[in-house]
Order: structure tokens, then sequence, then C-alpha cells
């Protein structure tokens, strides 16, 4: 924190005024041994406190009282003496010296503590925006996942578990009209590290022929498991298998997932 800061905080006036807790107390001191600046300013605000007492109860001096005295004798005589005044007034200014200090001391730790506390609802607040404008994303894209398994021109092909992988499932939503094609994956278990899904469009006849359409990229990253792959022109069934990270060029028959005819 700059000195200004931290002069402007007002824990410097708490020191003084003693309102502080050790820890608090020799931070402060620390401060003021290691900067010039704030150490010049506690030495204000003592020398304010001092002043401000004094102006409470103003006094004379011995010396002035007796020379009065020898003046008054001089022309009336010797003075009766007297017993010595109530200091009551001069402790009643060092009483209200002090709760002025303790008010401007209260005044200004509930101060800081406002502050603080506007702070913590600002944090609060930039947190719940962010936490809406989440949920605004989820919901769009939950509602962009609907819109594809409710749209009638879409061609739902089911995919059932293989081989390597008996319990998996996944299902296609294609429009033949628009060779959009979406993966529903959900069924499908977590890749292993370096490893990514890949969407196949296979022709079956007169000799198996399978066209790339896409990767399952990011695949922990879709809470939905719903991704969007490269248009569709021509298809007698979809496969999902199992490749190296990037894909590859043919699919790995030994890693195939699921399979499913149109």
């Amino acid at each position: 924190m700059e000195a200004k800061d931290y002069i402007e905080s007002g824990i410097l006036e708490l020191y003084v005024y003693g309102l502080l807790s050790e820890s608090e107390n020799i931070e402060v001191a620390n401060m003021a041994k290691n900067n010039p600046e704030i150490d010049n300013e506690i030495i204000s605000i003592e020398k304010a406190i001092v002043a401000l007492s004094s102006s409470f109860s103003p006094f004379h001096s011995v010396a002035n009282y007796e020379k009065i005295k020898a003046k008054l004798e001089l022309k009336y005589g010797k003075t009766i003496e007297m017993k010595p005044a109530s200091r009551w007034s001069e402790y009643t200014g060092w009483a209200a010296a002090v709760l002025l200090l303790l008010g401007i001391g209260y005044q200004t730790l509930q101060l800081n503590e406002t502050k603080q506390a506007i702070s913590t609802i600002g944090r609060q607040k930039n947190k719940i925006e962010k936490e809406y404008a989440y949920l605004g994303e989820k919901n769009k894209a939950v509602e962009k996942n609907l819109t594809i398994v409710r749209d009638i021109k879409n061609t739902g092909v089911t995919l059932g578990g293989q081989t390597v992988s008996p319990k998996s499932f996944a299902k296609v939503y294609w429009n033949k009209e628009t060779k959009t094609t979406y993966i529903d994956a959900a069924g499908l278990p977590k890749p292993p590290k370096g490893m990514v899904y890949q969407v196949w469009a296979l022709k079956l006849s007169p000799v198996l022929t399978p066209t790339s359409i896409g990767l399952l990229s990011d695949f922990e990253k879709n809470d939905q498991k719903i991704f969007a792959v490269n248009q569709t022109v021509y298809a007698e069934a979809f496969g999902i298998t199992l490749e190296p990270e990037g894909g590859s060029i043919t699919p790995t028959m030994e890693q195939l997932y699921t399979l499913g005819k149109v």
C-alpha cells in the first residue's frame, strides 16, 4: 500500500487513539520506522491532540501567579489566602477532549467498516453477474440442443455398443436436406488421454467405404455431449471409433465403439 493511501485510511488516527490491536500497533510502528512520511504524520496527529487538549484547560504558571500576587499586596495590602479553586473545569476539559477523540476514532472505524462492506458487496455482485452469464450461456446451449432433438427434419440414427465397449451408445441427428449432422455422445465413456472419438459416415455396398465427418474434440468440456460435425452428403450407416489425438485417415476397427444403420 502506498504511504498516501495508508495515511488516508485512518489507521494512524486509531493508532494514536490506542484503538488498534497489538499486532496492528506493531505493523504501524514498523511502517513509521521505515517511512518518514508516515512517521511525520503520526507526530502531526499527536501534536494536534496535545493542542486540542490544552485548549480545554488553560493555566497560569507559578511565576506569573507570584508576580500578580505581589502587585496586589503592594497596592491593597496583604492578600487573604484562599483555598485552591476546584480543578473540575480542568478535568471536564480533559474528559471532553478524550470523548471527542474517541468519537472521531469511532467514526473513522465505522467509515473503514462501511468501505469494507461496500467492497465485499461489489465482489459478491461481480460473482453473481459471472454466474448469471454462465447460466445464460448454458441455457442457450440447452435450448439449441433441444431444437436439434425436436427438429422433425432430422433423421435420428441410434448407434449401439460394439465388442470393445458393449455398454456404449450414441445417436446421430442428420438432416438429409441441409446435410447438417449432430452427434449425441452422452453414452460414450471419457476418452483416454491422447485419444479422441472420430465419427464416420459409412457406405456399406458394394464395399465398405468410411468417410470421416469429424472429431468429438474437447469431450470433457462439452457438458451436454452434443457435437456438431461436418456435413454428411451420403451415409448408409454411422460409426464412432477411438483414435489417436488428431484423428486417423481410416477407422481403427478394433476400437469401434458404436455402430448403427440409417
